[in-house]
């Protein structure tokens, strides 16, 4: 049994003359996963695969930017007479839902040009996103950031002394939240799958499905982090968006799900591109 989960003294690797910045490269390997996977899907519902990497070059800036964006906006006191830290992205600081509404309008455009079902598309690229968090979330632990309140629990992780926030700094070891989210996204990645397989959501309903499992996750996720975070009633703000996004979701879902379907009227054709 694990008595504790250590930390990495850096969060960079040194080859030689290159220096590799390990918050950036779980990022990168996370979009690579995701590319791999949305490939497959796309093939499945005859959608010429190669738009997967052609999406992604669309969606992996914008997510960036919006990431960014939503994490500058929301933890603004932070930056607060540092304004040149707010483009210091390898530093940490992406707040996922930024990202994916920005990702989500790039792929819009995306399907706008290349003449592509937005709906099939957004199906398609529901799991790949989950996964990308999946193995994203692993930067945070390299940067030793976004951890939990103290735990003796035997995966407790173990932060620097300077990483700790000033109340806690007699504390060693703290929930991983970043695993508990990665964890978290992996079901979601598994769960889509198979309620895509399933075929009971119409078309374009497995992305809202995705904002329900993921904003039920951040919510108990959120509640355990003890990061500097702006606030609303006592309350982090994460928590008042994400519970606005799974209400919001659920409320899509159960509509579009209700919707009148004929089972004898042909299916669209999808474009290959």
């Amino acid at each position: 049994m694990l008595m504790s989960i250590p930390s990495p003294s850096s969060g960079s690797l040194d080859l030689g003359p290159i220096t590799l910045r390990m918050y950036g490269f779980m990022i990168a390997l996370g979009v690579i996963a995701a590319v791999w996977l949305m490939g497959k899907r796309f093939m499945s519902k005859g959608i010429n695969p190669d738009h997967a990497s052609g999406l992604a070059m669309w969606i992996v800036p914008a997510g960036i930017i919006g990431a960014r964006v939503y994490h500058v906006i929301t933890d603004w006191r932070r930056f607060e007479g540092n304004w040149d830290e707010a483009v210091q992205i390898w530093r940490g600081g992406l707040g996922i839902l930024g990202g994916v509404i920005f990702g989500l309008l790039a792929a819009f455009f995306y399907c706008r040009k290349h003449n592509l079902d937005i709906k099939e598309v957004m199906d398609g690229v529901a799991p790949a996103l989950a996964l990308a968090q999946c193995i994203g979330r692993w930067g945070n632990y390299f940067n030793q950031e976004l951890f939990g309140r103290p735990t003796n629990l035997p995966w407790g992780l173990e932060i620097h002394q300077r990483k700790r926030p000033i109340e806690y700094v007699a504390e060693e070891t703290f929930h991983p939240t970043f695993l508990y989210e990665s964890l978290w996204n992996a079901l979601v990645v598994i769960l889509l799958i198979k309620l895509g397989k399933l075929g009971k959501l119409p078309s374009g309903l497995l992305m809202v499905a995705y904002f329900i499992s993921y904003s039920i996750g951040r919510l108990w996720i959120e509640a355990l982090r003890i990061d500097e975070a702006s606030k609303l009633l006592g309350l982090r703000i994460n928590i008042w968006v994400f519970t606005v996004v799974l209400i919001a979701s659920a409320v899509i879902l159960f509509v579009g799900s209700r919707q009148n379907i004929d089972p004898d009227q042909p299916a669209e054709p999808k474009s290959t591109g």
